[in-house]
């Protein structure tokens, strides 16, 4: 983003400005915001935008609005400005209590939406500044191999792009730690009083209109493979790219919807769905958390792997390297 030269009059307070103005789209809020005057800022984006040779923000009457520019930089810019206040907080000892750090956990969606409620609830009692940003995992796409599938996760969390995934898979390098969170199998999840759910054979199940959870919108999944080598074979009627997604659809029409038991078990009372064990053995597996062992060397990872885990070590345990995972 910066050359050499541009860098060595470079203010990284430039880029916390440019992250005000952008958040705020208005100048006098994102002064208040940096306890500095609305001269100061504009005098700072002055340097900013001799610095990137771009306008950046533009006025308007009812504040500033980014340039195609701006809009470009801005991701890069947070990313930038996260390592940067994770190095400064990681420099300090970890003290979830007052820490304002924010962790990245990589997950599939119906996996995030099982262990993200209790995970807030853990870090409104013990840790009410850390911010959580939660990514959907996906296997590559049309990867068979249990242990290439899941490749570009364990390069992400190697380059700390994320702190922690927690993924369906067992296939993990020596090179990371893991612990299983728990075992996850499949039910079959319908609207209450569907008529299935009086005769739910292999035969019905197989007449049944079916609805896919696919984020890449592919009419073919796991289920559809058990049934191929049993003979079987049944119509996917419709494809949604989530979980959550999918119970509402179902909740209101006729298909049926193989989905995760623990995550049914937790939201498909309030949408009126019920589920009942498949006519069919569908897969089971364990999700395992996931982060780098060089990573884990960080307190404050160290002590967010734990929670997830369901231990809740205290500040000060925290702060003894020797109870870092190896």
């Amino acid at each position: 983003m910066l050359n050499e030269i541009d860098l060595s009059r470079a203010d990284l307070n430039l880029l916390v400005l440019f992250e005000a103005v952008l958040e705020e789209r208005h100048v006098g809020r994102a002064a208040a915001r940096l306890n500095l005057t609305p001269s100061a800022i504009s005098h700072g984006l002055g340097r900013l935008r001799r610095l990137l040779n771009d306008p950046l923000f533009l006025k308007t009457p009812r504040g500033v609005v980014p340039t195609a520019r701006a809009t470009e930089l801005a991701a890069p810019i947070t990313a930038v400005l996260a390592q940067v206040r994770n190095v400064i907080s990681t420099a300090e000892p970890f003290d979830p209590a007052r820490s304002t750090r924010r962790f990245t956990i990589g997950a599939p969606d119906g996996v995030s939406a099982v262990f993200l409620p209790e995970l807030l609830a853990e870090l409104r009692e013990q840790a009410p500044n850390i911010d959580i940003c939660v990514r959907q995992l996906l296997p590559l796409r049309g990867e068979t191999s249990p242990e290439r599938a899941w490749q570009s996760t364990f390069s992400e969390l190697e380059a700390r792009e994320m702190d922690i995934a927690i993924m369906p898979s067992d296939h993990i390098p020596r090179r990371f730690h893991q612990r299983t969170l728990y075992e996850e199998d499949f039910i079959v999840a319908m609207r209450a009083g569907h008529p299935f759910a009086d005769e739910p054979t292999l035969q019905r199940y197989c007449e049944m209109q079916h609805l896919v959870v696919s984020l890449t919108g592919d009419p073919h999944g796991f289920v559809d493979e058990i049934l191929a080598r049993q003979g079987h074979s049944r119509r996917i009627a419709l494809t949604v790219p989530n979980f959550m997604f999918a119970l509402a659809v179902v909740a209101e029409t006729e298909l049926v919807c193989a989905l995760p038991r623990r995550f049914a078990t937790m939201h498909a009372p309030r949408f009126g769905v019920i589920g009942l064990d498949a006519p069919l053995p569908l897969r089971s597996f364990r999700l395992n958390a996931v982060a780098s062992k060089a990573a884990m060397m960080d307190l404050g990872l160290s002590w967010l792997f734990d929670v997830l885990g369901g231990e809740t070590p205290s500040a000060a345990t925290a702060a003894r390297p020797q109870d870092v995972a190896p």
